[in-house]
This record gives C-alpha cells, sequence and structure tokens, in this order.
C-alpha cells in the first residue's frame, strides 16, 4: 500500500523509476503482485496528464521499468520546459501590475502638479510607497478635492 501511496504523489519520472526499482526488489518471489502492479502502473502513467503516454501492454514490472527509461530524458526536458514557461508567466503577471503601479503613480502626480502646482517631498514620497489601492483612492478624490489634503485626509 506504501508503494501505491507513493507512486500517486511521486512529484517526477526518476521518483517513479526509482520506486518501480524497489518494487521490483520487494516482489522478486511474487510475480503475481509483480504483474498487477505493472498493469496498475501502466493505466495510472496513462491518465496522468502530466505524462501524455501511451504505453502497449505490459506483464513485468521490468518491462515498466526499461519503457519508462527510455522516456524519462523526454519527460525531464518536457518539466524543464513546464517550469520555464510557468516562470516567464508569473514573471510576466509581477511585470504587469509593477507597470501599471507605476503608470497610475505617474499619472496621480503629475493630476497633482497641474491642480495643485509643487507637489510636497512627503507626499512624493507617500506615493511612491503606496499600494495600487491607495493610488487608485486619490485619483478618484482628484476631482473633488478644494485643496491638496483633502485628497490624502485620511492616509
Amino acid at each position: 500500500m506504501a508503494a501505491v501511496f507513493r507512486f500517486e504523489h511521486a512529484d517526477n519520472p526518476a521518483a517513479m523509476q526509482d520506486l518501480i526499482s524497489l518494487l521490483i526488489d520487494w516482489l522478486d518471489d511474487r510475480p503475481d503482485l509483480r504483474r498487477m502492479f505493472s498493469l496498475w502502473i501502466r493505466a495510472t502513467l496513462m491518465r496522468k496528464k502530466n505524462y501524455a503516454i501511451l504505453l502497449p501492454q505490459v506483464d513485468d514490472l521490468q518491462e515498466i521499468k526499461v519503457m519508462l527509461s527510455d522516456r524519462l530524458e523526454q519527460w525531464a526536458l518536457a518539466y524543464i520546459a513546464e517550469g520555464e514557461l510557468k516562470g516567464k508567466l508569473e514573471g510576466r503577471q509581477e511585470g504587469r501590475q509593477e507597470g501599471r503601479q507605476e503608470g497610475e503613480m505617474l499619472a496621480l502626480q503629475k493630476l497633482l502638479s497641474k491642480r495643485f502646482g509643487a507637489i510636497p517631498a512627503d507626499i512624493t514620497r507617500l506615493i511612491a510607497n503606496a499600494p495600487v489601492e491607495s493610488i487608485e483612492r486619490w485619483l478618484d478624490r482628484i476631482i473633488d478635492a478644494q485643496q491638496l489634503a483633502d485628497i490624502f485626509k485620511d492616509d
């Protein structure tokens, strides 16, 4: 049962291959269980979307191990590519957020200087360190504000 649990939660193909090697050793005197595990492993691999693999019918764990070793390099490359793609997407999202914040910060400073003249250094620092939500709130207040202090009244 521990082997089933470990196989279901294996996070990479190398871990699966190590587990299959252990199963081969553990079940050396149980050909019936070796066959059952090989059928189960084949079915498990075919339904896992990460591996997208079609395996021929197999009768023994040793056959599974050989087939997996043939595919191990291919899977490793796929994992690397997937990780790089995920990192790029996360980086883009973070870059968009920073760009949005910087753009709103500059827009706020420009509107404030047009409406009220020179912006005091403490207000400039406040804007530079503010989260996007605060900057958006201040942008909304510019229209109704009578003086600069009205925009930052609650902050």
